[in-house]
C-alpha cells in the first residue's frame, strides 16, 4: 500500500471563513440562528398541538357552514322538520 499523507493544516472553507469573522459577528450570527430556531420550534409545536388542531378544524367547519347558500340551508331544515313530523305522526298513530 502506498503511504498517503493527510494535510492537517488545511481547513474547511467554512472554518476558515469563521476564523476571519470578528467574535462580535459570530455572536450576532449565533443569536440570529437561535431566534430562527426558536420560531421554527414554536411553529412546529403550534401545528401539532391537539387543542390548536381541533380549534383550527372547528374554525374551518364554521366558515364552511357560514358559506352555505341560504336556500340550501332552508331546504335541509325543511327536510329535517318533515322527518321529525313524520316520526311523531307515526308514533301517535300506533
Amino acid at each position: 500500500m502506498a503511504d498517503t499523507e493527510i494535510d492537517t493544516t488545511r481547513q474547511a472553507p467554512e472554518k476558515q471563513a469563521a476564523e476571519k469573522q470578528a467574535p462580535e459577528e459570530l455572536v450576532s450570527e449565533i443569536e440570529r440562528t437561535r431566534a430562527e430556531l426558536a420560531r421554527t420550534i414554536d411553529e412546529i409545536s403550534d401545528r401539532v398541538s391537539p387543542a390548536k388542531v381541533a380549534r383550527r378544524t372547528t374554525d374551518r367547519l364554521r366558515e364552511r357552514i357560514g358559506q352555505v347558500d341560504p336556500l340550501i340551508g332552508g331546504a335541509v331544515a325543511l327536510a329535517a322538520v318533515s322527518v321529525a313530523c313524520y316520526l311523531v305522526w307515526r308514533r301517535l298513530r300506533k
